[in-house]
């Protein structure tokens, strides 16, 4: 549809088979472009006021740059008005003198000879100014006025005919025409090459005479917003046609097609094909280059609306070889086909890819913290655990300290408790140490018992810091050593020995062994 479009233009209408109804596809409005496809920009300056005198400063350039039809005229009327005025002079000199009474007097000498009226002086001056000399019409030397506007007229010719025909050899060896041979695709194209998504086109050279030091560029046209709030009509952005690689030095002996790479630094990088749809750009591309034939630099430009990208088309090689050289076919020049290509942009494509998969996440962190969990759960029935644990050697104990043991059971419960909920500190009872050391810290008091303490910390008891129930740890392992007796810890008895809570009796049998 939008070849047919292109081809019998925007009025194109769908006709149904039916022909009672007849509906107009829908068409988007043409909008204006800032370059058009034959490279002419569409820029008229307006109110310029005093400025218009910057025009005839630099007259030569400004009647270069006039059409041909206005210069043919500019050098049709110099040069007649230039001879009428030179004629004009020659005709007052001869006046003045009174030549004209005495044109047919022999005996008398005028300052041009055979100059009576008007038309004779107009083809004196035609004939000087020609270079002619046909002889019959000549100065004579007792005119020394003649002789004097003879030279202006040569210096004034001059000038007229350096500046008049110079102009219009500038005018016919410039290089548009030139740019005319210079072609360019009548579409660009987004598709994928070598992995990467690319805006392409085509550019090619009809003549055999190559372009020296060929270059391109490319500028994207387009409106913006600034943060600030400034709009920025038509903002012109480069865009990276292999200007770091070279790229963009081009070899133009056949058809080469340019590409633009869309990546994060692409004014390009979030367009998707459905985001093509609703933006509105201008591609501006400008090939520069020295014709070989005249050694002057050369401009070809053309533009592409974002209703010319195609999205997912590729363009149709032009290039076959045939026997002994290769052929450029430019009736698929601008011929292009379709491939499979993604819809959505680059930058959704990145977002898409650094996304972290579920079958790659790692579980060994949560293996070990369920762990450390377990490890730190604290519960009063382990105190339970380890007495049953210990019923065989506290079926041993004497009778009245097993009902010590059974009364205060609640009570160290609840001390332990809170006990447990001091992080900072750490619990160490003498009642897990040997007898021996016992009875020692029995008879040596308290600052002995700390030291014992704080030594035995070192050899290599464990100090309750998680959990309660590593008071009870030691005696959970098999050893050989005869189980420790429950007592009360001195930091849980307010700071009392283990053999004050002991009766007096057992208290000798303790101090006997």
């Amino acid at each position: 549809m939008a070849a047919l479009r292109r081809k019998f233009g925007e009025d194109y209408q769908v006709v149904n088979t039916n022909r009672a109804t007849t509906f107009a596809a829908p068409v988007k409005k043409k909008r204006q472009r800032f370059v058009d496809k034959n490279g002419r920009c569409n820029v008229q300056h307006g109110n310029l006021g005093g400025e218009s005198s910057r025009y005839l400063s630099d007259l030569f350039t400004t009647l270069v740059d006039l059409k041909w039809r206005w210069n043919l005229l500019i050098f049709t009327l110099t040069y007649t008005i230039a001879w009428l005025f030179m004629a004009s002079m020659w005709w007052t000199i001869a006046y003045i003198r009174g030549d004209i009474h005495h044109g047919h007097d022999p005996s008398y000498t005028p300052c041009v000879a055979n100059v009576y009226n008007f038309p004779s002086a107009f083809l004196f001056f035609i004939e000087t100014e020609a270079t002619i000399g046909y002889g019959y019409r000549y100065i004579t030397e007792k005119c020394p006025e003649g002789i004097i506007l003879f030279l202006f007229q040569s210096l004034m010719g001059s000038i007229v005919d350096a500046f008049l025909i110079g102009c219009m050899f500038i005018k016919m060896s410039q290089p548009k025409k030139r740019a005319e041979t210079l072609m360019f695709s009548q579409d660009a194209v987004i598709s994928q090459r070598d992995g990467k998504l690319c805006l392409m086109f085509r550019v090619g050279n009809l003549r055999n005479s190559h372009m020296v030091s060929a270059q391109i560029r490319c500028k994207l046209i387009k409106s913006r917003q600034t943060p600030e709030g400034e709009f920025l009509p038509l903002d012109q952005c480069e865009l990276d046609v292999g200007f770091g690689t070279g790229a963009d030095q081009l070899f133009l002996v056949s058809p080469l097609t340019i590409c633009h790479e869309i990546n994060p630094k692409s004014p390009f990088f979030d367009l998707s094909q459905r985001s093509l749809m609703n933006e509105q750009f201008e591609i501006v591309v400008i090939l520069e280059g020295i014709v070989e034939t005249t050694g002057m630099t050369c401009q070809a430009r053309t533009s592409y609306t974002e209703d010319e990208v195609l999205w997912g088309h590729r363009f149709l090689p032009v290039m076959s070889l045939e026997e002994g050289f290769f052929r450029v076919d430019y009736s698929q020049f601008h011929s292009t086909f379709e491939v499979p290509t993604p819809p959505y942009s680059v930058k959704e494509h990145e977002e898409k890819n650094a996304l972290p998969s579920p079958l790659s996440t790692p579980t060994h962190t949560l293996n070990e913290s369920h762990g450390a969990r377990r490890d730190r759960v604290f519960s009063v029935d382990c105190i339970n655990i380890s007495e049953d644990r210990r019923g065989g050697a506290g079926g041993r104990l004497p009778s009245k300290l097993q009902r010590m043991s059974s009364s205060g059971k609640d009570d160290l419960q609840r001390k332990v408790l809170r006990l447990s909920s001091q992080h900072s500190e750490k619990a160490c009872s003498t009642g897990d140490l040997p007898l021996k050391l016992q009875r020692l810290s029995s008879s040596q008091g308290p600052e002995m018992a700390n030291r014992l303490e704080l030594k035995a910390l070192k050899v290599g008891f464990e100090p309750m810091t998680q959990s309660t129930g590593d008071l009870y740890e030691p005696s959970l392992t098999p050893t050989l050593s005869p189980a420790p007796v429950p007592v009360y810890s001195p930091l849980l008895s307010a700071g009392r020995r283990p053999e004050d809570n002991l009766p007096a009796k057992l208290r000798r049998m303790n101090a006997d062994r």
